[in-house]
């Protein structure tokens, strides 16, 4: 067996197990994708993937196991290339962040203006999604931290650190009458369209949740990924917005008011997470603190020391 077919299985559950997705993300051919998977599974004797009429359908009980597996050896493969990159001369390297739209648009740029003035030969990048694949992308080793509210799956393998929380807002147009009622409600919220995140973000089943704990069935007009899309079509008139606060800027929403709604919905956790059992280097742990200063380098090694323990423990 090799990297190259680990890198296979992991390309083909990403794409959902479609052949050819995969294969065009790998720039290879599907038979070859197919051809190398075979291989992997005469030599380990069990099939990776369950078939149906020749088509993958979904991971084996051992393929779970090989997954797993394949993801940690990627992920341990790439640290020990940015760790080279960090190690050579002049402080060179590469910081790839994983992060919402929310992050990445309204609190970042000064966390990062700032840390490429302490770090001008660091490369960063940012890789935008939901809260599931930016962690998804740090337990497969193609980021080395993520940045967003709670996903709405669990991570075993990922040590995640709380870095602040997100308080929630009602976001409309100047003149709305929401924005006058002398008591903020849920029932008042609710006689209104309702723009909000889509159910890939902990954010939508928050907001659902406070409705529905009163017996209440908002109208959701339109939910989507980005809030900047959100307050674009609140501005049409399309309805009312329920964001974080923190994406309304005054000075770049002339068009729309917001109005705190803290009381109503509980905050956001937002984590920092990081792949556990692997060596968090200076430039990360820099990083972090300059987003989270609470998280000092002692802080984030003794939470990826006690992590480490635990899961020697359990296993």
């Amino acid at each position: 067996m090799n990297l190259k077919q680990l890198r296979y299985v992991v390309e083909i559950v990403r794409n959902a197990n479609h052949l050819s997705a995969a294969a065009e993300a790998l720039n290879t051919s599907q038979p070859g994708v197919s051809r190398q998977i075979q291989l992997l599974e005469a030599e380990l004797g069990f099939d990776i993937f369950v078939r149906v009429n020749n088509r993958f359908t979904g991971l084996t009980e051992g393929g779970e196991h090989v997954f797993a597996i394949a993801q940690r050896a990627l992920a341990e493969v790439n640290a020990l290339r940015a760790l080279k990159e960090d190690m050579g001369a002049g402080g060179t390297g590469n910081l790839i962040v994983a992060t919402t739209h929310t992050q990445a648009r309204y609190f970042l740029p000064p966390i990062i203006e700032g840390f490429i003035e302490r770090h001008p030969n660091v490369r960063v990048t940012l890789k935008q999604g939901d809260p599931s694949s930016a962690c998804e992308l740090v337990a497969a080793g193609e980021a080395d931290l993520a940045l967003a509210a709670e996903p709405v799956r669990v991570f075993p393998h990922l040590v995640c650190l709380p870095c602040m929380e997100m308080r929630r807002s009602v976001i409309a147009r100047a003149g709305h009458p929401v924005l006058d009622v002398p008591e903020l409600t849920l029932a008042e919220i609710a006689r209104h369209p309702i723009v909000t995140y889509d159910r890939r973000y902990s954010g939508h089943w928050i907001v659902m949740k406070a409705f529905g704990a009163e017996g209440l069935e908002p109208r959701i007009m339109l939910s989507a990924a980005d809030a900047d899309v959100c307050k674009a079509y609140v501005e049409s008139g399309l309805g009312i917005a329920i964001l974080s606060s923190l994406t309304y800027d005054v000075r770049r929403d002339p068009e729309l008011r917001m109005r705190d709604a803290s009381h109503l919905f509980p905050s956001s956790v937002v984590n920092i997470s990081l792949r556990a059992n692997t060596q968090v280097r200076p430039i990360i742990l820099d990083f972090i603190r300059a987003v989270a200063p609470h998280l000092t380098p002692r802080v984030v090694g003794e939470a990826m020391l006690a992590a480490s323990f635990s899961a020697a423990r359990s296993g």
